[in-house]
C-alpha cells in the first residue's frame, strides 16, 4: 500500500494483479503508526477491515443465521469483506432499452408506502417459496397488492448492507434480538446481500434488487430508499466493534469532542458521521449517485438528517456543504430528497436547509393530527393548519405544500391499530425494561388497554382509525402510510419493534386476504382504506401544487380561540383548471406514465368537497353550507356508518341542511 503523492487528502492506493475472475473477497489491515496525532487512537491492526467504498459486501448468506465458517467470538462480532465478481460485472443488467422509463411522478402526486423489505414477505402466509420469502424478489411478487392498494411509491427501510446480528456481538440486554430495520449501516454502496433469494450472495442481491426496481417501475411505482449517513454500526467508544471506518481513520470519519477526542453521539447510536469533512462528504455524495446510476432509484429519505448539518465537532452549520452539494449536483437533479429533520439536540422541522428541493418528515403534522382526533383541547387551529399544508412551516422561499411529508404512522412508533388500542408502549420483549421507544405517542386506547372483545370499544377504535386516515388523505402535502396498516396490523403495543424477526413484525398475508374477503361481507377496513387512497389520487382538489388561497377554501368556524372546541368543518372549492380533472381521475393508468393500472378505479365526481371532524364525546349537528348552484351535497364518507356505507363511491343520493355527526366521527361530502 502506498500513499498518494499527487494529493494531500490522505489517499492511499495499491494495485493487485493476477486475481481470479469470480468471488474475489478482500479487506484491509491498518496500523496508525507512532506519529499520529489522534487524541484517542482506535486502530486495531489485528482486524481485517471492510473497504468503505466496496460496492458489494460478502458476509453470512442467510438472514439471521451465522455461517459455520463465520468468525464470531462474542466480543468482536462478524467479519465482512468487500467482494468483486469480474464475470458478472462484464454483463450489465438489462433494464429494457428504449422501452424502459422511470415513473417520474410529481412529488405532489405521491402516496408513499413505507416498508421493511424482509418483513413484507418473510411470513409463510405470503404463499411464496421459502427461498423467496423476505427477499427483493418477494417484494416484486407482491406488486399486484400494491396496485390494488393504490400507492405509487415505496419507501424501503434501509437496504444498505448491515449486520442484523450486531446485538449479539457482546453480552447485553438486546442479544436475543435480530435487527430487521437496518438503521446500522456497515457500508454505503452495497445492497443487503441477505435479501437475495435463497442466500444467493452479494452479486445475486445486486441483480435481484435491480429486477425488483425494474418491475416496480413498470407498474408505475417509484422507489425511495431510507438512507443512514448519520452514524454507522461501529457504535460508541464503549463498543469494541471496529469494522471499517473506525479502524481506518476515526478522526476523519466521525465527529469528535474537540478537547477529549471522544466520539460525539447526536444519533443516539454511539457515534455521528463527520459528514461535512471533505473525504466523507465525497463518499456520501458518490454513494447517492451510485444508487441512482446503478440501481435507478427515484429518491432518498435521510435518517436523522440534522446530523448531516454539523461540523467535525458537532457544531450546527447554517449552510452545510454536504446538503448544498446534494441539492446542486446535476447527477441528482430530479431525484426526490426527503429529510428527517432532527437529531438529538437539533429539531429542524420547517427550517431544514433545503435549497428549495428538500421535503421533510413533518413531525408536527403527526402530533397535531393525533391529538385532535383523540379529542385533546386547544389543538383545532394546529389541526386545520396541518390539513391545509403546514404553511406556517413551508410557505417560505420557493417551497410548496408537497415539501411536507404528512404521516400519522411510521415504522418508528405504534401501528395505526395500536395507536387506538394502547395508552402506553409495551416494549417488554425488547429487554430494556421499557426504557426504549418514545413516550410521546399521543395515543388513546378508547377505553381498554390492548386486545378486547367489547363491541363499544371496538366500534370506537374503528371510527378513530377511519378518522385519521381520512384526515391524512384530505391534507395538502405528500402522504405516507405504513405497510400493514391496510389490514390493521398490531405489534401488541410495541412501539420500537426494530429487533424482532418474528410473527410480531411480519406482514400477515392470511390476515390481509381475510380482510379483503370480509369486505364482501361488509366489514370493509381494507375497502375503506384503499378507496380513500385512490380517491385522493383521483381528486385534483387534494395534493395541490400551491398553498391554498382564500378562494380555494372556506373554514366554517367562529371558535378558533376556544380551547374546548373540538369540531372543525371546511369546504374545498373547485377552483382548479378543467384539464386537471381529465388527467387524474383514472388512478394509476393515466398517472404513472408506464402502463401500470390498478385493479379498480374510484369515481371522483367534479365539485366542491365539504369535510367535518367531530372529536367531542357527544353528537354534533353540522350545519351544511349551501352547495354550488344546481348541485347538492352527496355523502362520500361517514366514519360512523357500517361498511359499505362508511365509503360510498361516487357519493350517495344527497343530503341537505343539517347532518347529525356522532361523537368521534368525520364526514366527507361532494357537491354534484
Amino acid at each position: 500500500m502506498h500513499k498518494s503523492t499527487d494529493t494531500n487528502d490522505g489517499t492511499w492506493h495499491a494495485q493487485v494483479t493476477k486475481l481470479p475472475l469470480k468471488d474475489v473477497v478482500y479487506g484491509y489491515k491498518v496500523n496508525g503508526g507512532t506519529n499520529n496525532t489522534s487524541k484517542i487512537p482506535r486502530w486495531d491492526s489485528s482486524r481485517v477491515l471492510l473497504d468503505p467504498w466496496a460496492t458489494l459486501v460478502s458476509g453470512r448468506r442467510k438472514f439471521g443465521v451465522r455461517d459455520a465458517i463465520e468468525k464470531f467470538d462474542g466480543q468482536r462480532g462478524s467479519e465482512f469483506r468487500g467482494t468483486f465478481d469480474f464475470i458478472s460485472n462484464d454483463k450489465p443488467f438489462d433494464w429494457g432499452g428504449a422501452g424502459y422509463k422511470k415513473p417520474n411522478h410529481h412529488m405532489k402526486d405521491l402516496i408513499i408506502y413505507e416498508m421493511p423489505i424482509r418483513c413484507f414477505t418473510a411470513d409463510a402466509s405470503s404463499g411464496l417459496p421459502e427461498p423467496v420469502r423476505g427477499s427483493y424478489l418477494g417484494v416484486a411478487e407482491k406488486i399486484p397488492h400494491l396496485l390494488e392498494l393504490g400507492i405509487n411509491a415505496v419507501e424501503f427501510l434501509p437496504v444498505f448492507e448491515w449486520d442484523e446480528l450486531e446485538f449479539q456481538r457482546i453480552p447485553n440486554p438486546r442479544q436475543h434480538m435480530t435487527n430487521i430495520w437496518g438503521y446500522s449501516h456497515l457500508n454505503f454502496f452495497a445492497p443487503m446481500s441477505r435479501f437475495a433469494a435463497g442466500g444467493g450472495g452479494p452479486t445475486a442481491a445486486a441483480m435481484e434488487f435491480k429486477q425488483m426496481v425494474k418491475q416496480l417501475h413498470a407498474a408505475g411505482i417509484e422507489v425511495i430508499l431510507d438512507v443512514v449517513y448519520n452514524h454507522t454500526v461501529e457504535g460508541g467508544d464503549d463498543d469494541p466493534y471496529t469494522l471499517s471506518w473506525r479502524g481506518i481513520d476515526s478522526d476523519t470519519y466521525y465527529q469528535q469532542d474537540f478537547q477529549t477526542g471522544e466520539l460525539l453521539n447526536y444519533s443516539g447510536c454511539g457515534n455521528t458521521v463527520n459528514a461535512n469533512h471533505s473525504p466523507v462528504h465525497d463518499m456520501i455524495l458518490a454513494s447517492l449517485k451510485w444508487w441512482v446510476k446503478e440501481y435507478h432509484v427515484d429518491g432518498f429519505r435521510f435518517d436523522l438528517a440534522s446530523c448531516l448539518c454539523r461540523d467535525a465537532h458537532g457544531n450546527p452549520l447554517p449552510a452545510p456543504p454536504l446538503i448544498k452539494a446534494i441539492s446542486k449536483d446535476p447527477e441528482l437533479s430530479g431525484i426526490k430528497m426527503i429529510a428527517e429533520p432532527w437529531d438529538i439536540g437539533m429539531y429542524q422541522v420547517g427550517t431544514f436547509p433545503n435549497w428549495d428541493i428538500w421535503a421533510e418528515w413533518n413531525g408536527k403534522y403527526r402530533d397535531d393530527v393525533r391529538r385532535f382526533i383523540k379529542g385533546d383541547a386547544g389543538v383545532k387551529p394546529g389541526f386545520a393548519t396541518r390539513l391545509a399544508g403546514s404553511a406556517d412551516l413551508y410557505h417560505n422561499h420557493n417551497r410548496k405544500p408537497y415539501h411536507s411529508i404528512n404521516f400519522v404512522i411510521a415504522h418508528d412508533g405504534f401501528t395505526l391499530a395500536d395507536l387506538v388500542s394502547y395508552n402506553d408502549k409495551h416494549n417488554e420483549l425488547n429487554g430494556e425494561g421499557g426504557r426504549d421507544g418514545t413516550n410521546d405517542n399521543f395515543s388513546w386506547n378508547c377505553g381498554v388497554e390492548g386486545a378486547t372483545t367489547d363491541p363499544t370499544v371496538l366500534a370506537l377504535r374503528a371510527r378513530q382509525m377511519r378518522n385519521m386516515h381520512l384526515a391524512l388523505m384530505l391534507s395538502q402535502g405528500t402522504p405516507m402510510i405504513l405497510s400493514g396498516d391496510e389490514y390493521a396490523a398490531t405489534r401488541d403495543g410495541n412501539n420500537n419493534w426494530y429487533g424482532h424477526d418474528s410473527a410480531l413484525t411480519h406482514f400477515k398475508w392470511d390476515q390481509m386476504e381475510a380482510a379483503k374477503k370480509a369486505d364482501e361481507n361488509n366489514d370493509g377496513w381494507f375497502r375503506y382504506y384503499s378507496s380513500l387512497i385512490k380517491f385522493r389520487r383521483a381528486c385534483p382538489l387534494l395534493g395541490r401544487e400551491n398553498f391554498l388561497e382564500p378562494k380555494d377554501v372556506t373554514w366554517h368556524e367562529d371558535r378558533w380561540d376556544d380551547p374546548e372546541s373540538r369540531f372543525l368543518a371546511f369546504t374545498l372549492h373547485d377552483t382548479v383548471e378543467d384539464a386537471a380533472w381529465g388527467t387524474t381521475n383514472n388512478n394509476n393508468e393515466k398517472n404513472n406514465g408506464s402502463g401500470g393500472s390498478s385493479s379498480s378505479t374510484i369515481i371522483c365526481p367534479r365539485g366542491d368537497l365539504y369535510a367535518a371532524f367531530n372529536t367531542h364525546d357527544f353528537e354534533v349537528t353540522a350545519h351544511l353550507p349551501p352547495p354550488p348552484s344546481g348541485k347538492k351535497w352527496c355523502r362520500l364518507v361517514d366514519t360512523n356508518l357500517p361498511s359499505p356505507r362508511d365509503w360510498t363511491d361516487g357519493g350517495n343520493g344527497g343530503v341537505a341542511g343539517e347532518y347529525k355527526m356522532a361523537s368521534f366521527s368525520s364526514i366527507l361530502l361532494v357537491a354534484k
